[in-house]
């Protein structure tokens, strides 16, 4: 099968280009599979990886268009040739590597632990099902960064907007029945980037490999900061 990937050496090439590799594939093979085999073929090739079960998030990759983790990406989906480029709207440090710091940073803006005004308890902070139950659906992000680099407002101004994964994570602790920093949270969110932004293009949503709704979360905290504006 016909897979063309993207290589690019800012330090030695002038721009980039795509180089064409012809990969034996089996039944059940990922696209992670894929890119193993062409780094064994060709041992400049830089792509990033780790657990391969979906779980550290680090091999994603854009996939004829589209982005995708490389781990859970089945080769049987797609028809030849299979067009591999790094995420869009990122600096490439190499080939399918590329520098993700403004997500990372916009990740940490959002103070992404429990703020507690109470005295800590000796042993555990407890939560009715329900109100666990609000978490689901914002926990299992493993941070890939498939939907903050899908979304054309975090292109345009990732420096100032936080990005779906942000205001996702930013959700799951205004959400948490455990936080005390609502107040503090919703004013940091304040202004006409950081949330705002948003156009409810939805391409985050349809980006994300866990089936998560930034797009719902973003609308939640703007239904929440009009609700404590009245």
């Amino acid at each position: 099968m016909r897979f063309e990937v993207y290589r690019y050496n800012p330090d030695t090439d002038a721009k980039p280009r795509m180089q064409a590799f012809d990969v034996e594939v089996e039944r059940g093979m990922m696209l992670r599979d894929v890119l193993l085999q062409i780094k064994a073929m060709d041992e400049s090739f830089a792509f990033r990886h780790s657990c391969g079960e979906g779980v550290c998030g680090s091999d994603g990759v854009n996939v004829n268009g589209s982005n995708r983790l490389a781990c859970i990406t089945p080769v049987a989906e797609f028809q030849e040739p299979v067009v591999i480029r790094p995420f869009p709207g990122r600096p490439v440090i190499r080939d399918l590597v590329v520098d993700m710091s403004d997500f990372y940073q916009q990740y940490q803006a959002v103070d992404p632990w429990l703020k507690r005004k109470d005295p800590v308890p000796e042993q555990e902070s407890l939560q009715t099902p329900e109100q666990r139950a609000r978490l689901d659906g914002l926990w299992e992000c493993v941070m890939c960064g498939c939907c903050s680099t899908s979304c054309p407002s975090f292109w345009w101004n990732p420096d100032k907007f936080l990005g779906p994964q942000a205001l996702l994570t930013a959700w799951r602790f205004l959400a948490d029945s455990r936080d005390q920093g609502e107040e503090e949270r919703l004013d940091a969110l304040d202004g006409p980037y950081k949330l705002f932004r948003c156009h409810t293009i939805m391409n985050c949503v349809e980006a994300c490999p866990k089936h998560l709704n930034p797009t719902g979360a973003i609308g939640h905290i703007r239904n929440l900061m009009l609700k404590k504006s009245v």
